[in-house]
């Protein structure tokens, strides 16, 4: 099996694999613990895979996302450095979101999907750094409403 490095994080939200990729200093990490309290703060479950770095590999058409040995659970807090957290191992990925410059995230998306390692997948992108927005959308493109 093929595994590929990618400069992403990737967390569970309930049943779902959620990949967030972004340059450094995007936002990544602030918006994968945010969605993961957004789920526990519903009663829902919600897990770290890899902070920053994961593995990818494709696997009977759907692309898994594997925590990397060195890092795993390991999430890195500005001002601290890396911290304990609980993880999974690895999860299949169903969202893709992208942190972009926040003049080229669309304000309203259709549903969309990208290829990742030959699989397409669901697709959204966000404004970077802008964490509320973000949680929104994705809970919201997840069937995970962020409001009621």
């Amino acid at each position: 099996m093929i595994r590929r490095n990618a400069h992403a994080s990737c967390v569970v939200l309930g049943s779902k694999g959620v990949m967030i990729r972004g340059r450094s200093g995007a936002g990544k990490t602030t918006l994968a613990l945010a969605l993961i309290e957004a789920c526990r703060g519903r009663g829902q479950f919600a897990r770290l895979v890899a902070d920053d770095q994961i593995w990818l590999e494709a696997r009977n058409g759907r692309v898994v996302a594997v925590a990397p040995d060195a890092i795993a659970g390991l999430v890195e807090i500005v001002g601290v450095g890396p911290s304990p957290v609980a993880f999974e191992a690895g999860s299949v990925v169903d969202l893709i979101v992208d942190l972009v410059e926040p003049a080229e995230a669309a304000r309203y998306q259709d549903e969309a999907a990208c290829s990742l390692e030959g699989v397409q997948i669901r697709y959204l992108n966000v404004p970077e750094r802008q964490v509320v927005c973000a949680v929104g959308a994705v809970l919201s493109r997840l069937d995970i409403f962020p409001l009621g």
